[in-house]
């Protein structure tokens, strides 16, 4: 039987789970929907329909030891909204690695960081738009 797979949540390692919980709310505006140092290591955060785990290194230690820093994908619907997450990431103080800009692969993205150097790559995908011509 087929599934349709729901979005995938990556768990990123993170040096201690308080610091790396308040950048991700107040530099990059997550939520903070559960977990914490004493809830074993380990939190989820949101924003809109992105989720996210942070593991810190006793949660990884546990099970399976990822470590720092990883890659993760947020793709987003339109030039605009990658434009529009940029400023906002900008004012408030996040670690833009790279500004938005047109890729030869055709994706439109920029690229920040958290303080453990895990890297947020942002983009839209405009292939489509070139299909055909």
């Amino acid at each position: 039987m087929a599934y349709e797979l729901p979005s995938a949540v990556p768990e990123i390692p993170v040096a201690e789970l308080g610091t790396a919980l308040a950048y991700y709310q107040q530099q990059l505006g997550f939520s903070h929907d559960w977990g914490d140092e004493s809830g074993g290591g380990i939190a989820g955060i949101s924003q809109g329909s992105c989720r996210l785990f942070l593991a810190d290194p006793v949660f990884r230690e546990r099970r399976y030891g990822n470590l720092a820093p990883i890659l993760v994908w947020l793709n987003l619907s339109s030039r605009l909204q990658v434009d529009d997450l940029h400023d906002q990431w900008s004012r408030a103080g996040a670690k833009i690695v790279s500004p938005p800009e047109s890729k030869p692969w055709k994706l439109y993205e920029f690229t920040a960081a958290d303080l453990d150097g895990n890297v947020l790559r942002v983009f839209y995908d405009f292939a489509w738009e070139t299909r055909g011509t």
